[in-house]
């Protein structure tokens, strides 16, 4: 990637872009202004700062495992229902700022579960603030649940439980996040059969801080239909052709990549090599804040890396639209969207 700024005519359009995001977590969204309220309100029993402004230096990562040390603290935070709402009415309002139109946010009930929050209480705080966020103009929301991988066997207990039973009608897909490292993707098969059963998608993250072996697993024993990162795919020609013969799309987040210190710089990113490659991906953010981006700076580091003009970059919205798992009317309707404002010239 080169070290000049993105031309201001590029950034204005990134801007105003229709745009879809696939791999981006709930907490992990919260803005520091958020934070800091929820930290305030707990003030004493956490280590969050409650003053925005150094926010920036408590989400400085050493590597991966102090970015889950880190995130888990935030997730701390989140102790009632009402801590629930606010955060997803805040981050649904971020959203609407950066014309993210749809949105699939993945939430894990099992950090508030476990912390005491009734699983009925939980549904009903993101239910109701995902109707206001739709009433407000802003961005249509739908859920991915995610296994907390650190937490083992009895978090995907927790969490299959709450997919099969719990969950709104607006749950799409089901997920694996936390570390790769440790945590093997095998253990969490019978889960995801049981999920793909219901007839829940498969999203599970594999091949960030481990290599291609668990993009594999992933694929194989998970059946993925997208993979949350899977950079490290990049290092087997023949999982790449697979990706790309099958059309299973990685959920590709540069900025997040290399502030967990899983690639070295966003010069060594791997994203053009998958490209290459023919496989299918998504621009996305992944913990936004925590990592000072937003989407559509995601999206400008992608056009960097790809040498991507105004069409290159519509393109990424289209395609991330259309590995969405938005219903086809919905589709339609988003990617109307894209076209009538990539056609218009307006900036």
């Amino acid at each position: 990637m080169s070290t000049t700024a993105p031309r201001p005519d590029l950034a204005a359009f990134v801007a105003g872009l229709p745009k879809a995001e696939l791999h981006v977590h709930h907490v992990g969204s919260a803005s520091p202004a958020i934070v800091a309220e929820l930290a305030a309100r707990h003030e004493g029993s956490s280590p969050v700062p409650a003053d925005p402004e150094r926010l920036a230096d408590y989400f400085t990562f050493t590597d991966f495992a102090h970015f889950v040390e880190v995130y888990l603290s935030v997730v701390d935070l989140i102790r009632t229902p009402e801590d629930v709402h606010a955060l997803t009415l805040g981050v649904g309002r971020d959203m609407a700022a950066q014309r993210i139109r749809y949105a699939e946010l993945t939430l894990s009930p099992y950090t508030s579960i476990i912390r005491g929050i009734d699983a009925a209480d939980f549904t009903g705080a993101v239910e109701d603030a995902r109707r206001t966020i739709e009433a407000e103009g802003g961005p249509v929301l739908r859920w991915v649940v995610d296994i907390p991988g650190e937490s083992g066997l009895d978090a995907a207990e927790v969490t299959l439980d709450y997919a099969l039973h719990r969950a709104p009608e607006t749950l799409v897909a089901f997920g694996l996040g936390g570390p790769e490292i440790g945590v093997p993707r095998p253990q969490f098969q019978p889960h995801f059969d049981a999920a793909r059963a219901a007839g829940l998608h498969s999203v599970p993250h594999s091949g960030e801080s481990t290599g291609p072996e668990t993009v594999w697993d992933a694929v194989r024993l998970l059946g993925a239909e997208r993979v949350g990162h899977g950079i490290t795919s990049a290092q087997d020609p023949a999982l790449l052709a697979h990706l790309a013969e099958h059309g299973i799309a990685l959920e590709i987040c540069p900025t997040s990549n290399v502030r967990t210190r899983s690639v070295p710089s966003l010069e060594e990113h791997p994203l053009p090599v998958i490209a290459a490659a023919g496989v299918p991906f998504s621009i996305a953010s992944d913990d936004p804040p925590m990592f000072g981006t937003d989407l559509g700076h995601e999206y400008l580091v992608a056009a960097d890396l790809l040498g991507l003009d105004e069409t290159g970059v519509a393109d990424l919205a289209r395609d991330a639209v259309r590995q969405s798992f938005l219903d086809d009317a919905g589709k339609a309707s988003l990617l109307a969207e894209i076209d009538a404002y990539a056609g218009s010239g307006e900036a």
